[in-house]
């Protein structure tokens, strides 16, 4: 900027020639001891930090290290940096790119943040790091790549089994959208003594504690224990369709996983079977963390199938597998037509011998469209045909409950919460 005029006005005075020679010169000088004071990338160590399994349709935070030291010859303090990171390219990250900036000091660590949400699960890789930073006059940046490229393996949701397990020990699980998960005084399993209340039953009442005390004394009861949860899981042709960037299947799957901590937290046993136009696996139920942690590796190699689901081959292989009573969750789509009849009819059966619930995903997507103004010819087409699904639907859940079998069609950001939800609220009324 400074030494093209000064070359340009020494056509008019020559002596502007031999200050713009200096001025180059004493440029050149201070990039030399730019260079030799800024940091070298040997400097410098990156590492990315996150958990060993991400979470699907969750934000995941990654964390990258940087940590400068000194070298002989060099000074720097307060060094501004430029962190880029590589994600999978599938990933959805907080913000356009990965790029993350700050300052970095002489034996510190800076942490730098960011979050990705993978639409997926399965096996994803991150790629290498690169950093930018400038040297302390500020006249030149350097940049260089730090290897970290590794694998990384995206489970079910297990954010929200976290979430829910700190909610929990502090007792504010309302945080979460859930109601409170005890209710003193219902069910058949004794849990203490204390003091009568007036609004306590009569049969209650523990006549030998009353004799001894000389008061009124009552005996408190908790829900049972060690009851069966079995879940069917549709992995057909409609649980493959996408809410948002996620399929309805990933949606059930991760409520699936919170159902089973949560019940296993309290003494349930839960198994899994998993259909399409064909049974395709089978986990035994049993209670516990070893189950959880079973289930969990099971359902992240859950892949979809495109095809029709066969209910009627799904419901007899349960029926062949289980007698005992139980809670169990249908988790599909309704599609209408053949497939729909049948599952009613399926269900319908189940309630002989078990407690069904059946559960689907609303889509946004279709009430969306069905609301919509009416503006052409096409958008009369999209609610029109809009209505008629969601009309269709609501015609199936009011036969399903006509003949005594509970329903639960949520939108699918609210899909884990509301089964929970339903599940203990089932247990507290002794319904399982």
């Amino acid at each position: 900027m400074i030494t093209a005029p000064l070359i340009a006005g020494s056509g008019w005075l020559p002596p502007l020639l031999w200050v713009a020679g200096g001025w180059l010169l004493l440029v050149l000088a201070l990039l030399l001891v730019e260079v030799q004071l800024m940091p070298k990338a040997g400097n410098w160590r990156l590492e990315r930090q996150h958990d060993a399994r991400l979470s699907l349709a969750a934000q995941n935070r990654i964390r990258i290290v940087i940590e400068l030291f000194p070298s002989p010859g060099t000074a720097f303090r307060r060094v501004p940096i430029w962190l880029r990171d590589t994600p999978p390219p599938t990933f959805r990250l907080d913000q356009a790119e990965p790029l993350l900036t700050g300052f970095a000091a002489v034996n510190s660590a800076i942490e730098l943040v960011y979050h990705a949400n993978p639409p997926r699960r399965g096996d994803y890789a991150f790629g290498d790091l690169y950093l930018r930073w400038e040297g302390p006059l500020g006249l030149l940046r350097r940049q260089a790549r730090f290897a970290a490229a590794a694998a990384v393996k995206v489970y079910p949701n297990l954010v929200d089994v976290r979430k829910y397990d700190l909610l929990l020990r502090r007792n504010r699980l309302a945080e979460m959208g859930l109601r409170s998960t005890r209710l003193r005084g219902v069910g058949a399993e004794f849990e203490r003594l204390r003091e009568y209340t007036p609004d306590d039953e009569y049969r209650r009442i523990n006549w030998k504690a009353t004799a001894r005390r000389g008061r009124p004394i009552s005996m408190e009861y908790e829900t049972e224990r060690s009851q069966n949860i079995y879940v069917l899981l549709d992995v057909g042709r409609m649980m493959r369709s996408p809410v948002g960037d996620v399929a309805k299947m990933d949606y059930a799957i991760n409520a699936v996983l919170l159902l089973a901590y949560v019940a296993t937290q309290k003494g349930d046993r839960v198994g899994l079977l998993t259909f399409a136009d064909a049974a395709l696996s089978y986990v035994a139920p049993r209670g516990g963390k070893v189950q959880f942690h079973r289930l969990l590796e099971h359902l992240y190699a859950v892949q979809g199938e495109p095809v029709e689901p066969d209910y009627g081959v799904a419901f007899s292989e349960f029926a062949a597998r289980q007698h005992k009573r139980g809670l169990v969750l249908v988790f599909t789509d309704l599609t209408g037509g053949v497939t729909t009849e049948s599952l009613v009819a399926q269900m319908a059966r189940l309630r002989r011998r078990h407690l069904p619930l059946l559960v689907t995903v609303a889509d946004p997507t279709i009430n969306r469209l069905a609301t919509q103004p009416i503006v052409d010819s096409a958008s009369l087409y999209e609610r029109t045909v809009a209505e008629h699904m969601l009309a269709e639907r609501r015609l199936t859940l009011d036969q399903l409950r006509r003949q005594g079998v509970q329903t639960l069609d949520v939108p699918a950001d609210a899909l884990s919460v509301a089964v929970i939800d339903r599940y203990l609220a089932m247990k507290q009324r002794l319904l399982i």
